[in-house]
C-alpha cells in the first residue's frame, strides 16, 4: 500500500513538473510557403500551446491547426521542452480569379485552396474558360490537357529561376509571360527549354526590359538569333 502511495506521488510529482515545462526550441522543417517563425506562430499561439503535455495530447487528439496551403503538419518531441515541426505543404502550380478570390490548383488542376492572399512564387493563370469552381475539386476547363501545359511550363520557369507575375494562353494554348512590365510572346510549347534559356539569358543582361519580346519565333538550328522587341 505504501509503495502504491509512493508511486502514485512519483507520478503526480512528475505530471505537476511537466505541467510547469514550456516548449522553448523549436525546429521547423518542410517549409517553403512560410517563415519558421510563421509555421510556429501558427501552431503554437498561445503558452498553454507550449505546455508539452497539452501539446501532446492536442496534437495526438485533437484536429490540427489549419493552414493555409499546409496540408499537414507532424510534430516529433525530442524532449519535453524541444519540439520539431515536420511541415507537408500542398503542392500549387497557378491560381486563377474567381470572385473575388485567388483559387490555387495543382499539378492535376484540382482547387487546394481559395483565399484573396497572394502567394510568393506562384503565377497567376488567365486566358483559361471554366465554369463554376468548387474547393478540392478539378478546375473544370474545357480542356485539361492545359494542366499538362501549365506544370511544363512552370517547371521549365522554376528551373531557369524565372519568376513570372503571370501566364496568360490563347485557345491555341500558346503562352504568353507577365514578367513586371515585359510581355514575353512564347507561341506554341515547342522548344519550349530553348525559348526559355534564351530569356534567361536576356533578362540577365537586361533585367529592366519594358515591353513585348517575341521568342515565338526561337529556332534552335539558328546560332545567331534575333528578336522583335517592341519597347513601351
Amino acid at each position: 500500500m505504501w509503495i502504491t502511495a509512493a508511486a502514485l506521488l512519483v507520478a503526480a510529482a512528475f505530471f505537476v513538473g511537466l505541467s510547469l515545462l514550456q516548449i522553448n526550441t523549436i525546429h521547423v522543417s518542410g517549409n517553403r510557403q512560410y517563415t519558421a517563425e510563421q509555421i510556429e506562430a501558427s501552431i503554437f499561439d498561445s503558452r498553454l500551446s507550449r505546455n508539452p503535455v497539452f501539446c501532446y495530447l492536442q496534437y495526438r487528439f485533437r484536429p490540427h491547426k489549419s493552414i493555409p496551403f499546409v496540408q499537414d503538419y507532424k510534430l516529433v518531441f525530442r524532449s519535453p521542452s524541444d519540439v520539431e515541426v515536420i511541415v507537408y505543404e500542398k503542392s500549387v502550380v497557378g491560381y486563377v480569379s474567381y470572385m473575388n478570390s485567388r483559387m490555387y490548383f495543382d499539378k492535376d488542376g484540382i482547387i487546394v485552396e481559395s483565399t484573396s492572399e497572394t502567394l510568393p512564387g506562384v503565377p497567376k493563370i488567365a486566358g483559361l474558360s471554366f465554369g463554376h469552381i468548387v474547393l478540392h475539386q478539378p478546375l473544370p476547363v474545357e480542356d485539361i490537357s492545359v494542366f499538362n501545359e501549365i506544370l511544363n511550363l512552370t517547371q521549365v520557369l522554376s528551373v531557369n529561376e524565372v519568376a513570372v507575375d503571370e501566364i496568360r494562353f490563347n485557345k491555341e494554348k500558346e503562352a504568353t509571360l507577365q514578367i513586371r512590365s515585359l510581355k514575353v510572346e512564347l507561341g506554341s510549347n515547342s522548344e519550349m527549354n530553348g525559348k526559355l534559356s534564351e530569356l534567361t539569358d536576356i533578362l540577365r543582361d537586361y533585367p529592366d526590359l519594358s515591353g513585348t519580346l517575341y521568342l515565338d519565333s526561337y529556332d534552335e538550328s539558328n546560332a545567331n538569333p534575333m528578336y522583335r522587341f517592341d519597347k513601351n
